[in-house]
Formats: structure tokens, sequence, C-alpha cells
């Protein structure tokens, strides 16, 4: 049984163990208050497994999808301990594999540059030949044509950009 449990934690993608964030917040005078946003969460999510979060608008969803990806703000505070493959997630590590390994795949199209074509934005800015294969394969992959590249956003509808957010975000294979 013991060899199963070790199996078990190797497959172990992300691990949440106690997560709580709070903000602290200013008033017009000197007064200061702490609001908790998300108490001792607790998640594991295993190779191959999808996991739903669930909750009302505003009950932290995005909260927790920051703090995996090390982008809460200023004055938030966070305490919990976070694995990535079993390895505690500190702010260097997040760093390095932020945009290849973990990717957060953003609800708003305001995510896109307006002024940028989208083969462009998909690709970082890369030209080389490899970039723009996997540009292609990465847009072909949820059923954006090549013709897709040369568009901006705003001549995107709502599902297309949805899928250039989301082949951006998977170009890396994270």
């Amino acid at each position: 049984e013991e060899h199963m449990e070790n199996h078990r934690s190797e497959e172990e993608i992300l691990t949440v163990k106690g997560l709580s964030v709070s903000f602290t917040q200013y008033d017009r005078g000197f007064g200061r208050k702490e609001i908790q946003a998300v108490t001792d969460l607790d998640l594991r999510i295993r190779s191959g497994e999808i996991v739903a979060v669930v909750g009302a608008s505003g009950s932290g969803k995005s909260l927790l999808a920051h703090a995996v990806m090390g982008i809460l703000p200023y004055n938030a505070s966070m305490s919990g301990e976070i694995l990535f493959k079993g390895t505690p997630l500190t702010s260097g590590r997040v760093r390095r594999l932020r945009g290849r390994e973990l990717v957060l795949v953003p609800q708003s199209v305001t995510y896109l540059d307006p002024l940028m074509k989208v083969g462009e934005q998909v690709r970082r800015g890369q030209k080389d030949k490899e970039s723009v294969k996997r540009c292609r394969e990465s847009l072909g992959r949820y059923g954006l044509g090549e013709d897709t590249e040369g568009l901006y956003p705003f001549e995107l509808s709502g599902g297309m950009t949805r899928r250039v957010l989301i082949s951006t975000a998977v170009m890396e294979h994270p």
C-alpha cells in the first residue's frame, strides 16, 4: 500500500494545502481592515484529471488561479502551501514555469493586444520557421485556419477569441 501511495503522489501535478488569501484594505482615514477572500483551501490535481472549481462571483476562484501563478495583487497576503509536481512552488520557480509548464487562460478579450495581429501574439513575436509551424498547429488544433493569424482581435468572434487565448497558452505544451 505504501508503494501505491508513492506512485499516486508522483502523479500529482498540483497540490494546494491550507491556502488562505486575504487583502488589506484602507479606508479614507487611517482605518485598515483585513478581508479574508479564501480560507483553508485544499486541492489536488493529478495527471490527466480535469478539475472544476465552482462558486459564486467573488468567491475566490480567480484568486486561487492567481495564487498558483504567483500573480496576486500587491495588497494580498497568502498562507498555505502550493506544490507543483511535488515540489514547493516558490516565487522564483513559478516565474521560471509560467508560460511554459504553468499557463493561465484568461477569461477576457482584453488580454489580447488590439494593435497586434493574432499570429504575432500566439508566437509571442517570434518569426522563425519552427514558431510559425507551432503557431499554425496550435490554432489548427482549435479549428482556426491560417487566415486567423492575419486578423486583429476586433475581427474575432467571442468563440474565436477564446480559442486564440487557449492556442497562445498551449504553444509551449504546458
